[in-house]
């Protein structure tokens, strides 16, 4: 058994698509019109064929509330490995990222934690 396909909730698939594509740096996988959403998923560049990252629609009831208790308490919806969390974290602050943790050392790992302007907070990290 392996991870193929995983989600993230955003409250717009086109915004999430700019961000996560011309931002993060994920490559566009699939993008498959279904009514008012598309079935729109990004990949790491490093790996166009591993696990893809379905920006799924924020529109089912329960997701609002639950996002939104995520946001409140500071907790990471997913986290998402880098090389270089310290280097990483510059390079996107310069694209304008706001961060609600700088990179933190953490025992394990370095991580740091970013808005990913689609309503979710997202870790980075480094394992030791």
């Amino acid at each position: 058994m392996r991870i193929h396909i995983t989600s993230v909730f955003v409250d717009d698939q086109q915004s999430a698509l700019r961000f996560y594509t011309d931002v993060l740096g994920f490559k566009k996988k699939t993008e498959v019109p279904l009514g008012d959403h598309s079935w729109l998923t990004v990949v790491s560049p490093q790996e166009p064929n591993g696990p893809e990252l379905l920006l799924e629609p924020s529109s089912h009831p329960a997701v609002k509330p639950f996002k939104d208790a995520l946001m409140d308490d500071g907790i990471p919806f997913t986290m998402f490995a880098v090389e270089d969390v310290h280097a990483e974290y510059e390079r996107l602050r310069g694209l304008g990222v706001r961060f609600t943790q700088q990179p933190l050392d953490v025992g394990s790992a370095v991580m740091a934690v970013l808005d990913d302007t689609c309503g979710n907070l997202i870790a980075i990290a480094k394992q030791k």
